[in-house]
């Protein structure tokens, strides 16, 4: 690999496990979660499974909310000292505020060289497209180079989840048009997805199970017979995922397991089971984790 020229940035709702971060030189800037009283930079004061473990008996629900731009200026500020530019990959700007407060930031820093983009998308599949700009950057590209490619593989990244109740995204506000289905029979199971940047309803279903069969089948019909890139997320949901990672595996070229993070899970709630894939032509990750190996058991 060559030097990085470029550095990579994003936030913690692209729910990357740190480890794997570090080794492709991303740097995530972490959102706050208020929860029980407190804030909490999410994935560095509280983990996942402390998260899932107190949120049955939490008194409020949990809130949370962006970086300030001067957290921004700061990393971006830092990364400038030894990079010719930064490209930094955040949230929905339609589900969060983040994007535009890293707007903020590049401007009080050096806006010709912090290139900023909307990824439209959030957890397993806005930590895909970083980990595809964290790869383009590994080769030597360019910033500008490193911004259009993840901009043309944005639309072709999917998305596609179902949760155990959609009370959380309603509290949180980022329900979007799956609001549709707030009055729907209790024992019905949605399977959604995100398009535009918004949490959309696909389908509806009778058991949960069921859902996420519906989820392996579009994920499978998103691969172009050259495999896909994959990653399956869940909140304090271990089983399902892995059962949801052993069907994928025959036509994933990288496959991950990761628990979504305490911010992304306080809005999504626990039970969620998603996957974030793209056909692996666009630009193969090679990424295999040991949760994947332990999948395959």
């Amino acid at each position: 690999m060559t030097d990085r020229k470029v550095a990579i940035v994003t936030d913690s709702t692209s729910d990357l496990p740190s480890q794997l971060a570090r080794t492709r030189s991303i740097t995530i800037v972490p959102l706050t979660l208020h929860f029980d009283g407190r804030s909490l930079l999410d994935g560095v004061d509280i983990k996942p499974s402390e998260f899932y473990r107190k949120l049955p008996n939490a008194t409020m629900h949990p809130t949370t909310s962006q970086p300030a731009p001067g957290q921004f200026a700061e990393v971006y500020g830092e990364l400038l000292t030894n990079h010719d530019a930064v490209v930094s990959v955040h949230i929905s700007e339609k589900l969060s505020g983040t994007y535009a407060s890293a707007v903020q930031g590049a401007d009080m820093t050096d806006p010709k060289r912090v290139h900023v983009v909307d990824s439209e998308l959030v957890s397993m599949s806005l930590g895909l497209l970083t980990l595809a700009a964290s790869e383009l950057a590994a080769r030597g590209a360019s910033a500008e180079s490193v911004v259009e490619r993840i901009s043309a593989m944005r639309d072709q990244v999917q998305t596609y989840f179902s949760v155990a109740t959609l009370e959380f995204l309603r509290r949180g506000g980022r329900i979007g048009r799956a609001n549709a289905l707030l009055g729907s029979v209790l024992q019905v199971k949605p399977v959604l997805c995100i398009r535009d940047g918004l949490v959309t309803p696909l389908e509806r279903v009778r058991t949960f199970d069921r859902a996420l069969n519906r989820v392996i089948d579009l994920a499978r019909e998103v691969d172009r017979g050259k495999g896909l890139c994959v990653v399956v997320g869940h909140a304090d949901a271990e089983q399902d995922a892995e059962r949801v990672a052993r069907e994928l595996e025959p036509v994933a070229e990288t496959l991950m397991i990761q628990p979504l993070g305490p911010v992304v899970g306080a809005h999504a709630g626990p039970g969620v089971v998603g996957v974030g894939c793209y056909p692996a032509d666009l630009l193969p990750l090679g990424i295999k984790t040991a949760a994947s190996t332990r999948a395959r058991a």
